[in-house]
């Protein structure tokens, strides 16, 4: 009698239980009201895209007390790119490819967040279609 083996894929979810459509929503202001301008505390030290606001599950620390993969962030990182050193400066912003670690290298910093908030407002209007589409099926099915 053969057996049949079965590949079960098991996925970790992300341990920060934070709201990513909220989060999304807070970068996005973030970034429309000044986003990552040199600190006022220290203005000397450079600022880093996501790593430097709320977005980031280890803003605030002096170190990182989680590890990249229990972010959200990391689901929108290319599976290659996921062992870099800051994973989510490699998240594509548009159709080009373009990522904060490209953009960075140009130093352009209103082009970087500009490719930031309209890759926000694609992920945040993509996110509220498909939660109105869930809302619409489930207020469907509760009428059948």
């Amino acid at each position: 009698m053969l057996a049949k083996c079965r590949k079960l894929k098991v996925t970790t979810m992300p341990k920060d239980d934070r709201d990513l459509l909220e989060l999304f929503k807070e970068e996005l202001d973030f970034l429309e009201k000044g986003g990552y301008g040199r600190s006022v505390r220290t203005p000397w030290k450079p600022t880093s895209a996501f790593q430097d606001s709320l977005t980031c599950i280890n803003y605030g620390y002096p170190y990182r007390a989680h590890s990249c993969d229990e972010c959200h962030l990391i689901d929108f990182v290319p599976a290659e790119k996921r062992a870099e050193t800051i994973p989510c400066h490699h998240i594509p912003l548009d159709k080009k490819g373009e990522t904060v670690e490209t953009l960075e290298m140009e130093d352009n910093q209103q082009k970087l967040e500009k490719a930031i908030k309209d890759w926000l407002r694609l992920r945040i209007r993509q996110m509220e279609e498909e939660r109105a589409l869930r809302e619409l099926d489930f207020l469907t099915a509760q009428r059948d």
